[in-house]
């Protein structure tokens, strides 16, 4: 039998309360979840909850940084300490990473973003600013050094790496609009990765 969410460990609670989250986000947007529904899914009280987001959008925030950020980082880490040759790395734990997106808790935090981010823009901004553009520049910065290793040669790709992210994106809006009709999301990213591969090898 379960343990009562009350008797848990004190630090698995903010955890517990992004979760909950997610979970009323997914459900019914950012703007029609109420802080007090959060807290009745996380099994805490409003009170509590405040002591640890003061706000919405600090708990909108924390869902980021738990299903977004912390992959992005673990990526960038990869990246900055791989021993692959660069094309290597966009086959396999890069492609790996953009596989897994459309299907993640990721996918609902750009969905999200797509419904609403017009009404807060300060979310979108936060999310651009701690995952796109960390993620873009990471990805230049990874283009860039096949440069120079000679595997690669110069191209625009360094001036657009959002063409990586394109048929990530594609894949979410098709889910979104189309939802009954399916679309081979990894042969699509595959695919575009050949080709970006094929443009850009020395």
């Amino acid at each position: 039998m379960p343990k009562p969410r009350y008797q848990r460990r004190k630090e698995d609670r903010p955890q517990e309360i992004t979760e909950a989250a997610l979970e009323a986000f997914a459900e019914k947007g950012y703007a029609a979840t109420r802080v007090e529904e959060v807290a009745k899914r996380a099994g805490v009280s409003k009170g509590l909850m405040y002591l640890y987001f003061k706000t919405k959008e600090e708990l909108f925030k924390a869902v980021v940084k738990s299903v977004v950020i912390r992959r992005i980082d673990q990526l960038i880490g990869n990246i900055e300490t791989t021993d692959l040759s660069s094309e290597d790395f966009i086959r396999g734990p890069l492609l790996s990473f953009m596989k897994q997106v459309p299907g993640s808790p990721v996918a609902i935090v750009i969905r999200l973003l797509i419904s609403e981010g017009p009404r807060h823009p300060d979310l979108v901004d936060y999310y651009y600013e701690n995952v796109v553009a960390k993620g873009l520049a990471a990805i230049t910065g990874f283009v860039e050094q096949g440069v120079k290793r000679g595997e690669f040669r110069k191209s625009v790709i360094t001036e657009l790496p959002q063409l990586f992210l394109a048929p990530v994106m594609l894949s979410i809006i098709w889910g979104i609009v189309f939802k009954t009709r399916q679309l081979d999301t990894d042969k699509l990213i595959e695919t575009q990765i050949d080709m970006l591969l094929t443009h850009i090898k020395a």
